[in-house]
């Protein structure tokens, strides 16, 4: 049975990671997809503190849900996330990360190599 979204954006984002699984054989981006697909209730959600916590200067971390501006981050790292709260996108920002969607980062890094996936 196909699966049916309210959010149209979800849906476009899970049809692309698939399609990128499957194409580069990258597992990576199928199992960002599957936690994508779990109800709102069973998705993550990621504080800056535990990005700050696991990754280095210049990591790329994958957060297949929301991040969240709870705690704070001193290095620079790229964050790709399906959603950003205001206060985790300043903060991100304010330390020379960038912040890019899930979308972004897959057509970016179709093998889906050197990412860290937190949450």
């Amino acid at each position: 049975m196909k699966a049916k979204y309210t959010n149209p954006e979800r849906a476009r984002t899970v049809r692309l990671l698939r399609k990128l699984a499957r194409e580069n054989k990258a597992k990576v981006w199928r199992r960002i997809a599957e936690m994508l697909e779990k109800p709102v209730r069973g998705r993550h959600a990621v504080n800056l503190s535990r990005i700050n916590r696991y990754t280095k200067p210049g990591d790329v971390a994958v957060i297949p849900g929301k991040a969240l501006g709870a705690g704070f981050l001193d290095h620079p790292v790229t964050v790709a996330a399906f959603s950003f709260s205001a206060k985790a996108k300043e903060k991100i920002e304010a330390a020379g990360g960038k912040c890019l969607s899930l979308e972004q980062l897959a057509s970016a890094n179709p093998k889906g190599s050197n990412v860290k996936i937190l949450g």
